[in-house]
């Protein structure tokens, strides 16, 4: 009985690990227009555009706004006392710490500079799981773990140099690898929660709480300046999609599938820009960047299949 019972279970925990894979692909979709978006956003200090502390706190209150309404048309309860830590994580994580530091980054550098430190953020989320939700994975996983993020790295420092763009250290590397961090613990924090509260609301929540900060805040930093219509349609797009729609997905991946696995499908986070750049853009699309996104995903692939234990 027991044995039936156990081979019964397991094509159901297969195939809830294989849903959240591919959720946790499209939340990476969604997030993967964030670099492009918020440097339409913020602009450049040759010609700024809005400033990153409207952008973050603007974005967030817009998406406050957006989770108000799911919340009360969908008449959720109130989180736990012992979950507001989490969402307190998220909020200072998600919310505040990423946005806030990767639009202060993107002022001095280009997104494709940004794209060479953010490619850590997989790896870095994988071990905050580890370090946060007490998962433990074979040696094998952070070998695959660590050779998809040398990958992507090494594949937007070859593209930087095809381009032109170079690649150096520079003073905001050290807002990158902030925001780097930050997002990990946001992410992980949301995602403990999420078997209890659901993913919709788990974000709705986070961007709830922090309405009070963000609403007046963004309402005193409206620009007075004329500001390009790009600029507005970056903003928008963060706080719609980066901020709130793209965590419907990605919080239930991560639940659904492991935050260990599916943190390493961020690793596809700049082939999803480049194809997103192809129609908005009219970038062409070669065979190198092919070639190193399908050695990515093969990473991915086999990172999938090692054991993880809690």
């Amino acid at each position: 009985m027991s044995t039936r019972t156990h081979h019964a279970a397991m094509p159901n925990t297969h195939r809830t690990e294989t849903l959240g894979l591919w959720l946790g692909v499209l939340g990476v979709a969604i997030f993967a227009v964030t670099l492009p978006a918020t440097r339409l956003a913020t602009g450049t200090h040759e010609h700024p555009q809005l400033s990153p502390w409207f952008v973050t706190l603007g974005r967030a209150a817009l998406a406050g706004l957006l989770s108000a309404v799911f919340l009360l048309v969908t008449r959720s309860p109130r989180p736990a006392r012992h979950q507001l830590r989490h969402l307190g994580w998220a909020v200072l994580g998600n919310v505040l710490g990423y946005p806030l530091l990767l639009a202060y980054a993107l002022r001095s550098v280009t997104a494709s500079h940004a794209a060479v430190v953010t490619a850590l953020l997989p790896l870095v989320t994988a071990a905050v799981a580890a370090l946060v939700l007490h998962q433990r994975a074979r040696l094998g996983f952070w070998v695959c773990a660590v050779l998809g993020s040398a990958l992507v790295v090494a594949f937007s420092l070859l593209r930087g140099w095809q381009f032109g763009h170079g690649f150096s250290a520079e003073p905001a590397d050290a807002l990158l690898v902030a925001a780097v961090v930050a997002a990990s613990v946001g992410y992980i924090h949301g995602a403990r929660i999420t078997p209890d509260l659901g993913a919709e609301r788990v974000i709705c929540w986070v961007c709830l709480l922090a309405l009070p900060v963000t609403l007046p805040a963004a309402l005193w930093l409206w620009p007075t300046q004329p500001v390009a219509a790009s600029a507005w349609g970056g903003f928008v797009y963060v706080g719609v999609f980066s901020m709130w729609a793209g965590f419907f997905a990605w919080f239930r991946g991560l639940a659904l599938g492991g935050a260990l696995r599916v943190s390493q499908t961020q690793l596809l986070q700049p082939f999803f820009s480049i194809l997103a750049a192809m129609p908005l853009l009219g970038e062409p699309l070669d065979l190198v960047t092919l070639g190193f996104a399908a050695a990515v995903v093969a990473t991915v692939a086999v990172g999938r299949r090692m054991p993880v234990g809690n």
